[in-house]
């Protein structure tokens, strides 16, 4: 099992609304549309992903995503795919779907922004920072 830690901060503007995706970003901006979005100013992106790692994602059965923000935890759940691309410079983004682009971390998840326990989403409407894990294994 192999796992790749990224670190980010919330901002006034998320909203966690989102049906169908949940982002990180390494912009450290955040307009009031970007509903899927919830963590800005990420200190890594997909670039940063060692090509083993990378290629333990593309072949995954299974993927988790831990979000952790103080003492509160939601794990998401999806599934990697072979056509993956993994080389967006800024944006990592779950997708309960299976559409892929250069942004695409996982498909098939179990949970987009607007599953987010709302605890969750009100600290990181204050600012706090969030710990995002990758487990592939």
């Amino acid at each position: 099992m192999k796992s790749f830690v990224i670190t980010a901060r919330g901002h006034p503007n998320v909203k966690c609304t989102h049906k169908t995706t949940l982002e990180i970003t390494k912009e450290n901006y955040l307009t009031s549309t970007g509903d899927c979005i919830i963590g800005i100013s990420a200190d890594k992106s997909m670039l940063d992903f060692p090509e083993d790692f990378r290629e333990k994602i593309r072949n995954a059965d299974r993927i988790v995503v831990e979000i952790l923000v103080d003492d509160l935890r939601e794990v998401i759940v999806g599934r990697g795919h072979r056509d993956l691309i993994l080389s967006h410079p800024t944006d990592i983004v779950i997708r309960k779907s299976t559409y892929i682009c250069p942004r695409t971390l996982m498909i098939s998840a179990n949970k987009s922004a607007r599953d987010i326990d709302r605890e969750i989403v009100k600290k990181l409407r204050e600012g706090d920072k969030l710990t995002f894990k990758i487990t592939v294994g």
